[in-house]
């Protein structure tokens, strides 16, 4: 009976044992886990910034190049107009020349830039 009360515990034993080396090893597996998850962060983090700031300069050379198509269509339209319309070529010519009729009234916008 002795030797069976020895042999129980030392099973006892063995089993509380090995109980504690698998809560160890599931709480290091975590810790392992969340040190992986957070170099993967702080490393995304430089990333996210750089990915702003070139978006940031995309949307703004989006900007200047619609920007630029817009004043090109208007240079096209006016060339179109002097070159197809004389109506419109006899204004400019005028407006440039600073000519008008006798008892016109011009008035003149400039633009505010």
């Amino acid at each position: 009976m002795a030797r069976r009360r020895l042999a129980v515990e030392r099973v006892r034993r063995l089993e509380v044992r090995a109980r504690i080396i698998q809560v160890s090893v599931r709480v290091v597996f975590v810790v392992l886990c969340m040190a992986v998850g957070l170099v993967v962060v702080s490393t995304a983090v430089p990333q996210k910034r750089r990915l702003v700031e070139l978006e940031a300069k995309l949307a703004e050379a989006n900007a200047r190049e619609q920007d630029a198509l817009a004043e090109r269509e208007s240079y096209e339209i006016e060339h179109r107009a002097l070159r197809e319309d004389p109506a419109f070529l006899e204004i400019h010519a005028r407006d440039r020349l600073n000519y008008y009729r006798e008892g016109e009234r011009v008035l003149k916008f400039h633009k505010a830039e």
